[in-house]
């Protein structure tokens, strides 16, 4: 706690000139991070290139905490993809294997999806919309291409636990605006 009081107080005696250094500073690790996300969408044609394994659903494949990567590449699904959907009015997106297709029209991309978590018994259907049967490529995010083994947990202990959230965010504000000056 008195390291924090420390950074604080340091922050207090700052000149009005190094402060905006330091607030501009902040802003350009956030413009980056969020120029990395854009970048990535761009290469991956994914609105969400990252997502994070939230359940247990597709164990053993993909564990909680598990970073997937996603591309959506103008091709058609194939039984066996792992592909992330999204159901309209929910906030979650969900990884699960694709069980069959049915194709709609003479269009390969034309497709008519229905999934099953690999550790689950039955197929997607109840997580679906009332009266849908199968996913259309509008609800799909991406297929999977890439893990990250466990290293996204600490996304899942964010969103348990909110408070740790914002001390996190609280501390590396704190520690960005209060960093020495290299040249000073």
């Amino acid at each position: 706690m008195d390291v924090i009081l420390g950074y604080v107080d340091e922050f207090r005696h700052m000149k009005f000139r190094k402060i905006i250094l330091q607030i501009v500073s902040l802003a350009i690790v956030v413009g980056s991070a969020l120029s990395i996300w854009k970048s990535l969408q761009v290469v991956s044609f994914s609105e969400s290139p990252v997502v994070v394994v939230l359940s247990g659903s597709m164990e053993p494949a993909y564990y909680r905490g598990d970073i997937l990567f996603l591309t959506f590449l103008n091709k058609p699904f194939e039984v066996g993809d792992v592909i992330v959907y999204k159901i309209k009015d929910q906030d979650i997106p969900i990884v699960h294997r694709v069980l069959q297709i049915q194709q709609k029209s003479d269009d390969p991309l034309d497709q008519l999806i229905l999934t099953k978590g690999d550790n689950n018994q039955v197929d997607d259907r109840a997580l679906y919309p009332r009266k849908q049967m199968w996913l259309e490529r509008s609800d799909i995010m991406g297929k999977i291409e890439g893990v990250l083994p466990y290293v996204g947990y600490i996304t899942i202990l964010l969103n348990d636990y909110p408070s740790l959230k914002f001390i996190m965010i609280g501390l590396m504000s704190l520690f960005v605006l209060t960093a020495k000056d290299p040249q000073s």
